[in-house]
């Protein structure tokens, strides 16, 4: 047997420990001598479960990438969609619908630039095309041959349309799409539908296919087709990803409802060690991101419609993807307020009600540690939906509801980990408002004041000894999460009623209106700790009703991130200092028809690079 040495003309390297792995040390091979392995830097190829979309289909149109994705049209079983959906690389969020429901279309572009054409809006196939632009759809240029199951590739600008069915036969019909109209291109060397494209309209794949699931493998070079090595698998109505020189296939059908992936190295396809974990189809016929980079989501898994999404790395890094796990539980339900601070390491729970009809409310507090609920020190006052900021050892609870007699109160009570001492009262009583900042600097915002009543804009600012007036909201709200500090604080979502939508930055003294949320109008989460930051907050839950998705907000914009795992309202929603969002908790809450006693703890997506030991066989 060659030696290494003799092979690559170097020997493999003796060291203590691990180098540096980054993209410096990929494809290097080493000896660790403290763990006696050899160890090598090499590409990790690897599915990972992604947020779920919001509608279960198949038969969908596909574009984008793996952190700018689009889902649009497909079969909901029992009929078309016109339904949008947008891809951040962790979860969905509604974009605008299609003017015509369909079903088994063709779909390329990218996230603010794509297209769609032919597929069933009902028993018959279609030649209408649309365009989409990151919001909405308009009508495009009508494709020369109405059909479905159409392999796809391209740009709006430099699109391909490949075979298809017209309701009668597999086409060879192939044409170009230039933004406003389709011209007829290189006829397909035989009649195909169901067929997987990817790459440009001068250098495309198409993969696969119907009439009975296929190996063949076909590049076009824009007018012209070469047959080129066929796929390992017989294969049709595979996901696709990259391009004539880098590529992957996912799924489909193999020649059942495949888990099998294989990529495409410019030569040959190789069978994949990484798989589904879950069998499906007809996730869509165009590509989606990289050979190195792809995701499959919805599709058809036998019996039937699947919502759920798997992303395809092969890179360097493993990538484990956001995700909530369960908490602690409590001895007895936290709710209707939910008032909570500190992070998932270190968290408080106060006052609040056990269940969702029981009166008074309770005084009691619990503390959290990372693992476990105890009991902590009992508030000077009972009552419910306190605003709150702060860390478990020095937190405050801002005004309370009380009832009887039905109303709000000025009260403020600090907490220093275990017992809770007043503190000068607000100016403005109030309950259901923001927090945010420290126990030296901190901001009570908003609430809803009684009697005689009303949802107020009041904001306050504290510093340790008493409060003085903030500049006040553009406008009223109450339950609303919030966050940051008294001089970079933010507040998303919250009551008039009706339920807000948007997110607010406050800068000292001023608000400013930011990006909305992608749910629509969200309240009922309550507690945030502080301070969180304008750069990186999580909302989670809420209402109307009760949710169990959840946003984070970098500073710019609001994405859709892994969702809880129990559907909650008036919970506790903490996070604070430089854990981010990952210090995040939410704890308690109501999950109709009762309160909850469970807590959750969110870990953010991470990427990291990991060494492989290699093994003799």
């Amino acid at each position: 047997m060659a030696e290494y040495e003799s092979i690559h003309g170097t020997r493999v390297r003796y060291l203590s420990s691990d180098p540096t792995l980054d993209s410096s040390t990929e494809g290097q091979v080493w000896y660790n001598s403290t763990s006696g392995t050899n160890k090598a830097l090499v590409q990790i190829q690897a599915f990972s479960s992604a947020g779920a979309i919001g509608t279960a289909r198949y038969t969908l149109g596909v574009a984008g990438t793996q952190t700018a994705g689009l889902l649009f049209a497909g079969d909901t079983l029992p009929g078309p969609s016109a339904l949008t959906e947008e891809y951040n690389g962790v979860g969905w969020a509604n974009g605008g619908s299609m003017s015509t429901a369909r079903r088994s279309v063709g779909g390329f572009g990218t996230q603010t630039a794509a297209v769609v054409t032919g597929g069933n809006p009902g028993p018959s196939v279609t030649t209408a095309t649309e365009e989409y632009n990151g919001s909405s759809w308009t009508g495009g240029g009508a494709i020369g041959t109405g059909r479905r199951n159409i392999g796809s590739a391209g740009i709006l600008t430099a699109g391909l349309a490949i075979g298809g069915f017209t309701g009668t036969a597999q086409s060879t019909s192939v044409e170009h799409y230039n933004g406003t109209s389709w011209t007829a291109g290189g006829a397909f060397p035989s009649g195909v539908s169901s067929n997987s494209g990817m790459g440009t309209q001068t250098a495309a794949l198409s993969v696969g296919g119907n009439p009975g699931q296929q190996t063949i493998n076909f590049k076009y070079d824009g007018s012209s087709w070469t047959a080129l090595s066929p796929t390992n698998t017989v294969r049709a109505n595979t996901q696709s990803g990259g391009d004539s020189a880098s590529a992957v296939i996912m799924g489909g059908y193999a020649p059942s409802v495949s888990t099998a992936t294989e990529t495409w190295d410019g030569t040959n396809w190789t069978t994949s060690s990484a798989t589904l974990a879950t069998a499906k189809t007809q996730m869509g016929t165009g590509p989606v991101g990289s050979g190195t980079a792809s995701f499959g989501a919805g599709g058809y898994t036998a019996p039937g419609k699947t919502a759920t999404t798997e992303e395809y790395n092969s890179n360097i890094n493993t990538i484990t993807n956001a995700a909530w796990a369960a908490g602690g539980n409590m001895s007895t339900p936290k709710l209707n307020g939910g008032q909570g601070i500190g992070i998932k390491t270190s968290a408080a729970v106060f006052g609040g009600n056990q269940t969702s009809i029981t009166y008074p409310y309770v005084n009691t507090t619990y503390e959290y540690d990372g693992s476990s609920w105890s009991g902590g020190g009992a508030m000077n006052n009972t009552g419910s939906a306190h605003g709150a900021f702060g860390t478990q050892t020095a937190g405050l609870a801002l005004g309370s509801y009380r009832y009887p007699p039905n109303v709000s109160t000025t009260n403020v009570e600090e907490y220093n980990g275990s017992s809770w001492t007043a503190k000068p009262a607000m100016s403005v009583s109030r309950y259901g408002a923001g927090g945010a900042g420290i126990s030296t600097a901190g901001l009570a915002i908003g609430g809803t004041t009684k009697p005689p009543g009303g949802v107020i804009s009041t904001v306050e600012h504290y510093d340790g000894e008493g409060w003085t007036g903030g500049g006040a909201l553009p406008a009223a709200r109450e339950s609303m999460s919030s966050g940051g500090t008294q001089t970079a604080a933010i507040v998303a979502g919250g009551n008039a009623p009706p339920t807000y939508s948007d997110s607010l930055e406050y800068n000292g003294s001023a608000w400013t209106s930011t990006a909305s949320l992608n749910g629509g109008g969200r309240s009922g989460n309550y507690g945030n700790g502080g301070p969180t930051a304008q750069t990186e907050m999580l909302v989670s839950g809420g209402g109307p009703g009760t949710i169990t998705t959840a946003e984070i907000y970098n500073g710019t914009s609001w994405s859709i991130t892994a969702s809880l795992g129990t559907a909650r309202n008036q919970h506790m929603n903490g996070q604070a200092g430089n854990t981010g969002t990952n210090g995040a908790i939410v704890a308690g809450g109501v999950a109709p028809p009762t309160g909850v006693n469970t807590s959750e703890t969110f870990t953010d997506t991470t990427s990291v690079a990991t060494a492989s030991t290699l093994t003799t066989s």
